[in-house]
């Protein structure tokens, strides 16, 4: 993959009909993605689409990405293998939809609507693309979380069900229930 293959001069694309892409990162360049995504693994990377023109000045790209990717159990560090096959679609607006001036603003629904850059480089959507469709908490077959009990000497322990913070009013509520 060359950088010329990634890279889009939006103003130059033709107006009137889809350009098709397809992104397959050499070995290097999928070692140097999983280490920016602090994955122990990356294999397989594809991202393949097309770039639709929508409008006079919009776009849509309308893409798959596929990788096979390796990352560490959150409980056990074994390594685990998890494949991703993941639509992506983006809509590339000349004039974004107005922002209120509020302290607090609602997330659109659309979340695919990105302003229309004067470059668009290809391998960044396929990275960020593949960041948000990994799993956030990786877990190898069988890995469970034992209790963790926290205690100084002498004292009554700590436990994972005390952290809880709705876990005392079941007793009370039985404590209530008694007094009635």
């Amino acid at each position: 993959m060359t950088k010329a293959q990634t890279r889009f001069r939006m103003s130059e694309l033709p107006p009137s009909r889809p350009v098709t892409f397809e992104l397959r990162p050499t070995p290097d360049e999928n070692r140097a993605i999983a280490d920016d995504l602090g994955l122990s693994g990356l294999r397989k990377l594809s991202f393949q689409g097309t770039l639709e023109p929508e409008g006079k000045r919009d776009w849509r790209l309308v893409a798959h990405l596929g990788a096979t990717v390796t990352q560490p159990c959150v409980v056990t560090l074994a390594p685990v293998t998890t494949r991703i096959e993941e639509d992506v679609t983006r809509r590339y607006l000349a004039a974004m939809p107005g922002i209120p001036d509020e302290d607090e603003v609602e997330m659109p629904e659309d979340d695919s609507i990105e302003p229309l850059p004067d470059m668009l480089d290809l391998s960044v959507v396929m990275t960020e693309a593949l960041a948000l469709a990994l799993p956030l908490y990786p877990r190898a077959e069988g890995a469970e979380l034992e209790e963790t009990v926290v205690t100084e000497p002498g004292k009554t322990p700590l436990r994972d069900e005390d952290t809880r913070p709705f876990s005392g009013l079941s007793a009370l509520r039985d404590a209530l229930k008694k007094d009635d």
